[in-house]
């Protein structure tokens, strides 16, 4: 039944859920009730859309990042949901909402999949997804992956017992930047100033700044902070590094800039800047280090605490998990093109070297 049908002249497109039923007719397209799609059927549908929905659960999928930016995750999103039985366009349908790195608009899409009363919604890649999706409601499931401490960001209440509707996992984005930091000293050991990228709008930002400003004073350290919020203004801050001798740079977790990998790349590599970003995606397109924990597995555990809750468990009794392997990822071909020696205890340590 899902898919496109040409009813009375009508062509009418119909979700495997029935979520979504819009007609077109002639030069004119809109939104059609369910029950008047149901009436123009008639008896058609009596044997199918109670079974088909009676089977199947509906969850939300938000994002502050873009799709483009997210298919690896999403199948490892998906895996942890098959691991407790549920497959996409089986027994269960997904609600996907991008935000397209701008956080902004990450309230609006929570609302959206509060009012569509989705059974469970996934909230991932950071704080500000987590605090939308916890205003939109305080009913619906929600399963977070937060980039600070979720007990001090009030998401819940402990990590062994979150209570309320929220769980997940917490990704200790803003703690590992400071041993991003010490690598980039033992990488480029003569630059006395180092350089952070940083997206103003990002509710972590204050504290990464303040855990980097820590480190930094006890490695002799001085930070120089640059705010960066469209991408022209990307443009114009590495340009500016690029005049600047002794150069490192870190750039600062954030969907922003991870659905622009590629692109700061492949500038950091043509000003000849040593950067180090999180996602090893950074490292794979030209960057010169990427440390985090592991993506694919952040977002399958996500997946199997839906898949718990859509069993029946509550989101107050499963305790927010936390990281056990982490990536670090050095491109070595990017390291000789930009002159740099990688120590070899550094590269014992990698888990990855590319080129």
């Amino acid at each position: 039944m899902a898919g496109y049908h040409l009813i009375d002249r009508t062509v009418v497109f119909v979700s495997a859920d029935l979520t979504y039923i819009w007609a077109v007719t002639g030069s004119h397209s809109y939104p059609m009730r369910r029950r008047d799609f149901l009436t123009l059927l008639g008896g058609t549908a009596a044997a199918w859309p109670r079974a088909a929905r009676a089977q199947q659960s509906v969850i939300g999928f938000m994002h502050p990042g873009s799709r483009e930016a997210t298919t690896a995750v999403i199948a490892a999103f998906r895996q942890g949901l098959g691991e407790f039985g549920f497959t996409e366009g089986r027994n269960l349908a997904i609600e996907y909402r991008f935000a397209d790195g701008y956080n902004d608009r990450l309230p609006r899409l929570a609302a959206e999949l509060a009012r569509r009363q989705v059974a469970v919604i996934a909230a991932l890649q950071g704080d500000a997804a987590a605090r939308a999706a916890k205003a939109s409601t305080d009913t619906i499931p929600i399963v977070f992956q937060s980039a600070n401490d979720p007990v001090a960001g009030g998401l819940v209440t402990s990590l062994d017992r979150p209570g309320g509707n929220l769980t997940g996992v917490n990704r200790f984005i803003a703690e590992l930047m400071p041993k991003r930091l010490e690598i980039m000293c033992e990488i480029v050991p003569d630059a006395t100033v180092v350089d952070v990228l940083v997206n103003p709008s990002s509710e972590i930002a204050a504290a990464m700044t303040k855990e980097l400003e820590a480190k930094a004073r006890m490695l002799g350290r001085q930070l120089r902070v640059h705010t960066a919020a469209t991408e022209r203004t990307i443009e114009a801050v590495l340009a500016k590094l690029a005049q600047l001798p002794a150069r490192a740079l870190l750039i600062m977790s954030d969907s922003f800039f991870g659905s622009r990998i590629e692109k700061i790349a492949a500038l950091t590599l043509r000003h000849a800047i040593p950067a180090s970003f999180s996602q090893r995606e950074f490292a794979a397109a030209g960057g010169l280090t990427s440390y985090e924990d592991s993506t694919a597995e952040a977002y399958r555990l996500a997946g199997t605490y839906i898949g718990r809750i859509l069993k029946g468990e509550k989101p107050a009794d499963l305790p927010v998990q936390q990281p056990t392997s982490f990536e670090f990822v050095i491109n070595r071909k990017t390291a000789r093109a930009l002159g740099l020696t990688i120590p070899p205890p550094l590269l014992a340590r990698a888990d990855e070297v590319i080129g």
